[in-house]
């Protein structure tokens, strides 16, 4: 008996030495699934051009030094792996991206997913991970659901989510702009969950929300009825709730139906093409944005922008571009995985992953990036800014107000009642930023 164990237990031990070698210098797929033909593609491109820059400023690697930007992809390796990453546009579609996703691991030899822009698909695209044991980062997709009520452990967002948003604007919301407001959201996942946000957010700070929500699909064109509803609603502010190529006519339509003349309107800023074509009226808006290229000043911010400008083109004009609203957050993905994949010596598995993210800390484009352990939500600063022009050839579009710090748009850890407890883990991390803050 104790022979017959004994070649066993050295079987067992050249089948796990055999495992971990195999996967020593293996290449590691990364499975990116973003929108490159639905309403949100201006976002999947600024993904897929910020997590392929981000990858090339964590492994230390130069494009200019390569004959494209493709060769200098080539070149990254973490932990001894050569990196692939395999794109497929779901259009926004969140059971073609379900599919993909399990094309991509089941086909492709996918180890890390990352995506995506609809936050919709992302929270389908959360159960594929968990149900074949692969992590996933989430970005851009900003539903707080995601790292709140659908969160589980396979999930991690270094992204912002629209609770984050919604605590950067409650500092000036109802002094600047109106006790009475109301939301026009998008009919999905993203818009509800932000509106519910933003209802609770800035209830607390003094706003009086006059209606429920007023929803409407978001492949609408023709906001008519909606924005009636918001006129006759007398309300002092409007909060759009939007994402996409039809935020262009929403705000056209507000200048026309003339609701920036009866009340503020208070739309987060957006991707710079679609402000560029803003109506003349937002002038002077004062609103929250994510993130603009001009704001942060930083080494990786810095970097990301020089090899953006060189390297990335404007996918629909061709003339030179600057980093966008998500391309930030595709850099800081990519930082991520790099950062946890070195830790665990290139293990992919989730047993192996989650305690390397957990609490992780790293510098990126918007600075000090700081990976909550419980929920998996990264903490980031955000931004308050003036809108002061629409005609800048560099989109130098904004006046900033004011950055928000990273703990102070900290949103409360919002986990389902059965992983609760979870929200205990953070108590010493959040202490030990604090203590980081004040040196």
């Amino acid at each position: 008996m104790l022979r017959k164990g004994l070649v066993l237990a050295l079987v067992l031990l050249v089948m796990l030495v055999g495992a971990v070698s195999a996967q020593d210098g293996e290449p590691l797929v990364i499975g990116l699934l973003t929108d490159e033909s639905g309403v949100l593609t201006i976002y999947g491109y600024e993904l897929e051009y910020g997590f392929k820059l981000g990858l090339l400023y964590a492994a230390g690697i130069n494009p200019d030094d390569y004959d494209s930007i493709d060769d200098a992809l080539a070149d990254v390796e973490v932990a001894g792996r050569p990196v692939e990453i395999v794109i497929r546009d779901n259009g926004s579609d969140p059971a073609v991206a379900a599919d993909q996703a399990r094309e991509l691991i089941e086909s492709e030899g996918a180890e890390i997913l990352v995506g995506a822009p609809s936050s919709g698909v992302t929270l389908g695209l959360q159960q594929v991970a968990l149900d074949n044991e692969v992590m996933l980062y989430v970005a851009p997709g900003a539903s707080p659901s995601i790292t709140g009520e659908a969160f589980n452990v396979n999930t991690v967002r270094v992204c912002r989510n629209t609770i984050q948003d919604s605590l950067a604007l409650a500092s000036f919301a109802a002094e600047g702009l109106g006790e009475n407001w109301v939301i026009l959201a998008a009919d999905y996942d993203f818009g509800r969950a932000s509106a519910a946000a933003f209802e609770a957010t800035l209830s607390a700070y003094g706003v009086n929300f006059v209606q429920d929500t007023i929803y409407a699909p978001l492949e609408t064109t023709d906001f008519t009825s909606y924005l009636q509803e918001v006129l006759d609603s007398g309300a002092d502010a409007l909060l759009p709730i939007w994402a996409g190529d039809t935020s262009v006519a929403l705000f056209q339509q507000l200048a026309e139906l003339g609701v920036n003349e009866a009340m503020n309107v208070v739309g987060a800023f957006n991707s710079n093409d679609i402000v560029a074509v803003s109506d003349p009226s937002t002038v002077g808006n004062v609103s929250w944005i994510v993130y603009h290229y001009s704001f942060p000043m930083t080494e990786a911010n810095d970097w990301m922008v020089e090899k953006h400008v060189e390297y990335f083109p404007n996918p629909t004009t061709g003339d030179v571009d600057y980093p966008d609203l998500f391309t930030e957050c595709g850099f800081a993905t990519a930082e991520a995985v790099y950062a946890t994949v070195e830790a665990t010596g290139g293990d992919t598995l989730p047993e192996a992953m989650i305690p390397a993210v957990e609490g992780l800390i790293f510098e990126g484009p918007k600075g000090t990036y700081y990976v909550r352990p419980s929920d998996h939500q990264a903490l980031v600063p955000m931004y308050v800014a003036r809108l002061a022009n629409l005609d800048d050839p560099e989109y130098k579009f904004y006046e900033l107000l004011q950055e928000v710090s990273a703990l102070n748009a900290a949103p409360p850890c919002s986990l389902p009642e059965a992983m609760a407890e979870r929200c205990e883990m953070d108590a010493e991390f959040m202490e030990s930023i604090m203590e980081m803050g004040s040196e």
